[in-house]
């Protein structure tokens, strides 16, 4: 924990994290008493407020650390969405206040700090007065998308707390586990869909495990492969949340992505599974929160692939986690000026801080084309493309044949044309000689008798005969 949260604050890390779990115990178990009923809108703007001295009082415990005050937002709309998820009170308090919080790194470049808790399931993140003022706003309308998609991949909110002590102030948000510990990354992503100082630095690529960004993702990954079913469901799942987060003029957001290869080593062992995993939290892991078309699914307990969803990279099978990080980003006047600057030197397209809805468009053509993508079967598209290439080559050869058809047909033509002509020559030829022969045949018949018979005759015959050749010809 940084010194300054400390300066004041005794016995340093320690001693917040205690006051923070004390903190929540405290909050959940006075929430107990309370009667369920529906949320109301003022139910959302609630903040209650309860000192806790180190001696103890009427209402609070006693403890080793030094007086605080607690503040717990919306407990009423928090304790809702716990129970939306699955999340019962004593699961709640067993989680985050039987053992010690374990503290993350923070690859990001906000000052915020991470606590994860025992058993792997919730994350505790430190938050800014503004952020934690802008979720406190959020809230109504978060409220109206879960009940409507509780599946989803944005962040699952499930308590906002305030702790203040001898002038220091600590807000912390209870937040689902993205990435489970017991399970292997290979690779860690943290991804916006911009490409402007989007390279993780020389310090973080030293670390044991890394935190990547989309430059380096573009150089180590030609993208992730999924089944066709899968794609289209975590292509939804991220449209629906991202037109979410434009609705409340929501950027800067970020995919955190793990990358588990399953070739590799076999699954590690780790406290997740060894403690109670499977009956808590609805909807928590990557598979539940985009599978829309399951109803009620039953969490398994012993399950390899934690929740994972298959993929592959080249001949790689893959389980891939990911969940939507960093929303309580709203797009005022600060983001506008910071867009800006960096626009006058460079290009403002390229720069993750943008207006929300060209941030979506960015993010969603980012993650759909470039890192997410969908395996064609092959057999339907060779086919296709046999079909199209015999297609092409029949239209080609019919192209080039048609020239030729033509003139083998007037050829035909021509020489059809050229044996009827014959034809009718030759019948006339043998007609002629025919009626020659009959004519001479008559001639010397009559031959005897054409003295009886009136000199005209023979002539008129004649002249009879050459009309007739005349027109037989």
């Amino acid at each position: 924990m940084s010194p300054q949260l400390l300066s004041g604050f005794p016995p340093t890390a320690s001693a917040l994290k205690g006051a923070i779990q004390l903190g929540i115990g405290y909050a959940v178990g006075n929430l107990s008493s309370k009667p369920d009923r529906d949320v109301l809108m003022q139910d959302f703007s609630v903040v209650e407020s309860v000192f806790l001295p180190s001696e103890g009082s009427n209402l609070t415990p006693a403890h080793h650390f030094p007086d605080f005050r607690l503040k717990t937002y919306a407990p009423l709309a928090f304790r809702y969405f716990r129970e939306l998820f699955g999340i019962k009170p004593d699961d709640y308090l067993y989680s985050i206040c039987n053992e010690p919080l374990i503290e993350l790194s923070n690859p990001g470049a906000s000052s915020s700090w991470f606590y994860l808790t025992s058993d792997d399931e919730f994350i505790i993140k430190t938050v800014q007065h503004k952020e934690a003022e802008f979720l406190q706003k959020l809230l109504p309308g978060y409220y109206m998308n879960l009940n409507q998609n509780p599946r989803t991949l944005l962040p699952k909110f499930y308590g906002l707390y305030c702790i203040q002590c001898s002038g220091i102030t600590v807000r912390v948000v209870v937040m689902n586990n993205v990435l489970p510990r017991a399970m292997k990354m290979h690779y860690k992503y943290d991804l916006k869909g911009s490409s402007y100082k989007r390279r993780a630095s020389r310090k973080e690529r030293t670390k044991s495990s890394p935190t990547f960004k989309d430059l380096d993702f573009q150089e180590m990954h030609e993208g992730l492969h999924f089944d066709a079913d899968t794609y289209s469901a975590l292509i939804k799942t991220l449209q629906r949340d991202c037109r979410v987060l434009e609705s409340f003029k929501i950027m800067d957001y970020s995919l955190l992505l793990g990358i588990h290869v399953l070739d590799r080593k076999p699954l590690s062992r780790g406290s997740r599974m060894d403690s109670r995993r499977g009956g808590k939290v609805l909807y928590s892991t990557a598979l539940e929160s985009i599978q829309g078309t399951v109803k009620d699914p039953e969490p398994v307990a012993d399950d390899d692939t934690f929740g994972g969803i298959p993929a592959k990279h080249k001949d790689e099978n893959l389980l891939i986690f990911l969940g939507i990080i960093d929303i309580l980003q709203s797009y005022r006047f600060i983001k506008k000026v910071e867009h800006s600057w960096k626009a006058l030197v460079h290009d403002g397209d390229t720069v993750s801080v943008h207006r929300p809805s060209f941030y979506a468009d960015r993010f969603l053509k980012f993650m759909g084309s470039t890192v997410f993508k969908k395996i064609h079967p092959l057999r339907g598209a060779s086919s296709k493309r046999k079909r199209g290439s015999l297609y092409a080559a029949k239209s080609a050869s019919q192209e080039v044949l048609s020239p030729q058809r033509e003139e083998k047909r007037e050829e035909k033509k021509a020489q059809s044309m050229d044996n009827l002509d014959g034809n009718c020559r030759r019948k006339s030829i043998i007609l002629h000689d025919v009626l020659a022969d009959i004519r001479a045949e008559d001639r010397r018949a009559s031959s005897s008798t054409i003295a009886l018979d009136d000199p005209l005759s023979s002539l008129s015959r004649s002249q009879s005969d050459s009309e007739l050749d005349v027109y037989l010809v």
